[in-house]
């Protein structure tokens, strides 16, 4: 209905899952490369859980695209089923035929085992996923962890893995699933957005839907914290209040969402009061319920505070709100940048990426490298340093304070690329094609839609993310590190264990940071970590931003 108003191909907020909208926050790619694991190791069965609508499903769509060729997999989407007719679909699925109307579970399982045996004599690996897992009976979990017995000396022949809600969860504390649950080997719980994932996701369906350039201002900074604080981070939510939001600016006849607008989409979607909507939204994440209910809300209006701390992307927007006819504060606004002694971001002929990883490279002592985006990661890895990829805003750049890599756009829509080398107050230094220039926030922020690229340097031992729970010899460095951080003494006396104790040293570390204090030892937080520490990498030389 309007889309002919907005200049859109299509509905850029459908709650379909089209692929060519997957937008992977740095949590789904947790989530993706815990699955990768889980189905890559050996053991029987991988856990995947979340609320409704933060993206389980969508990140094991991706999961089957990346499967390989010797990998037969089986998806069941309806698990309220009984044992019977779960081991008939399991057949369905695999294509094993059995006798018309059989009611006989030997007659299922023998012939499941016979084509586990088929496949693994094949060199075949078998992959059972189930979504909605909080709907499976006890009797049929159970009939599911006896369907993984069978075995060889190196691994399992069936692995599985389940998706559900947070109260599968307390399900598989009861003891009657205790044996299930030991047999888990990998497990992630999937959170709602931040709020600058949330950003990168609604800029990110917009510009696949055909958005014109420069359309982004549709949802102003404002209305995106207010969208953030409705939806909880939820993708669901966002795409259905974002979704009635745009027909409402459309049946106003206005040019971007305004606060009334997205409260009546609020109210539409949610019924009865916003604020009551806004709520429900919030509790359903369990970081929130958990963390308001120890610190209270004023904590939750400090992590609002920290993205929502004024930044020069809000005054750049604000200034391109102007009508596009009146263009002297435009011009007002180019003369001030001149007189600070900026330069113009000019779109270089040539628009390949080899210049902005090499000044990438060359600012950790490596000059010389000339990798594409597609080899830098790998290549990083060589010389002993982590890629993070991800979508965020300057602000956020400058709390993790790295050189970065940012993907641009030229009026065309079309890409180019600039290392970001220095980032102060209102200017930032970027190189673009091996010319560094230094330039006004706006400038660089009318070309720049969240993404980058950057380099870090992991500490000794470190395999990967952490969690509370974890054992890891990692854990004793980590703890002496956030000893040494926060001039206390260490939480753990001696062991490998990821406890409560060091998890709530490592929740406090994150939120003093910036960061979502979701204990979960990542990227972000090494690098905040290694920066309070003296680390001795390379710096955005920040200065006051």
């Amino acid at each position: 209905m309007y889309l002919d108003y907005f200049g859109l191909k299509e509905a850029p907020f459908s709650i379909a899952p089209d692929p060519r909208y997957l937008f992977m926050s740095e949590r789904h790619r947790e989530a993706l490369a815990h699955l990768v694991y889980g189905i890559r190791g050996e053991g029987a069965f991988v856990l995947l859980t979340g609320e409704v609508g933060t993206g389980k499903t969508t990140v094991c769509r991706c999961l089957l695209e990346q499967l390989p060729e010797d990998c037969e997999s089986a998806f069941i989407l309806n698990p309220r089923v009984t044992t019977s007719e779960l081991l008939a679909t399991l057949c369905d699925e695999l294509q094993i035929s059995y006798p018309d109307g059989n009611q006989s579970n030997k007659v299922f399982i023998d012939r499941i085992n016979a084509r586990l045996l088929e496949n693994h004599a094949a060199g075949r690996q078998t992959v059972l996923i189930i979504d909605e897992a909080q709907n499976l009976d006890f009797d049929v979990l159970e009939q599911l962890r006896l369907l993984t017995n069978l075995e060889t000396n190196q691994r399992k022949l069936l692995q599985i893995i389940l998706l559900g809600q947070p109260e599968f969860l307390e399900m598989l504390e009861q003891p009657r699933l205790r044996q299930l649950a030991q047999r888990i080997s990998a497990r992630y719980h999937l959170t709602p957005l931040t709020y600058d994932e949330m950003v990168g996701y609604v800029h990110h369906r917009l510009r696949v839907a055909g958005l014109p350039r420069g359309g982004l201002d549709l949802f102003p900074p404002p209305i995106l914290r207010r969208l953030h604080r409705l939806s909880g981070g939820i993708p669901r939510l966002v795409n259905l209040l974002c979704d009635r939001a745009l027909l409402g600016v459309y049946a106003r006849e206005r040019s971007r969402v305004d606060r009334g607008i997205l409260s009546q989409a609020a109210r539409e979607i949610f019924g009865g009061e916003v604020r009551q909507a806004g709520k429900r939204a919030v509790r359903a994440t369990v970081f929130a319920l958990l963390f308001v209910a120890i610190a209270g809300a004023g904590v939750y209006f400090l992590k609002s505070w920290w993205v929502a701390e004024p930044s020069s992307s809000v005054a750049s927007v604000e200034n391109r709100d102007a009508p596009e006819p009146e263009k002297k504060p435009v011009d007002e606004r180019h003369q001030a940048q001149k007189q600070a002694g900026f330069s113009p971001l000019v779109v270089p002929e040539v628009r390949g990426d080899l210049e902005a990883f090499e000044r990438l490279f060359a600012a950790w002592g490596l000059p010389g490298v000339s990798v594409d985006e597609s080899r830098a990661c790998e290549t990083a890895a060589l010389h002993g340093l982590s890629c993070l990829r991800d979508r965020g805003t300057l602000h956020a750049l400058a709390r993790l304070d790295r050189p970065a890599v940012l993907t641009l756009y030229g009026d065309d829509g079309e890409t180019f690329y600039a290392a970001l080398v220095e980032l102060g107050e209102n200017w930032a230094v970027v190189d673009v094609a091996g010319e560094p220039v230094k330039v006004g926030l706006p400038a660089l922020e009318r070309r720049w839609l969240g993404e980058f690229t950057l380099f870090w340097r992991p500490p000794p031992g470190y395999r990967g993310n952490l969690r509370p729970g974890d054992e890891d010899p990692f854990v004793s460095w980590l703890d002496a590190g956030l000893s040494a951080a926060e001039g206390q003494a260490p939480v753990l006396e001696g062991g490998t264990r990821y406890n409560d104790r060091l998890e709530r040293s490592v929740k406090r570390f994150q939120l003093s940071r910036g960061l979502d204090p979701d204990g979960i030892i990542g990227s972000k937080t090494l690098i905040q970590l290694n920066s309070a520490l003296g680390g001795s990498e390379p710096r955005l030389k920040v200065e006051g931003h």
